[in-house]
């Protein structure tokens, strides 16, 4: 179970890694032309804000129990980006983007199994 945990805070370190990278990297009209119309409905300051935390969330699932410093902070992170796709998945609900629910959901139960891992029964 320690590995399939492992894996799954590296999927979603990745993808959280680049998502948040691409949100601090680029305006939110690019954004919008490259596909994410929700940063239409947002000024660029919010949107900076949720790439700041995707990152920080990325790097809390993987650093800390990579070094065997403050290992809580790998739940929490997992929590938060829980939290994180919970409002993007009512955001998209808004705008009718059925799609992005369905990877934000996905993204969602993800984090809440390696939350209830780390928290619960494999914690480091």
């Amino acid at each position: 179970m320690n590995v399939f945990l492992w894996i799954v805070a590296s999927l979603l370190a990745a993808v959280f890694l680049m998502s948040g990278a691409m949100k601090l990297s680029r305006s939110p009209q690019q954004l919008a032309a490259s596909g994410l119309g929700w940063t239409e409905d947002f000024a660029a300051a919010p949107v900076k804000a949720i790439g700041a935390l995707e990152v920080l969330a990325a790097l809390g699932l993987i650093l800390p129990p990579l070094v065997g410093v403050a290992e809580v902070l790998a739940p929490l992170a997992a929590t938060g980006l829980g939290v994180l796709m919970f409002g993007a998945a009512l955001t998209h609900g808004r705008r009718k983007e059925s799609q992005m629910i369905t990877i934000n959901v996905v993204l969602l139960a993800l984090a809440a199994v390696l939350a209830w891992g780390r928290f619960g029964p494999h914690a480091f």
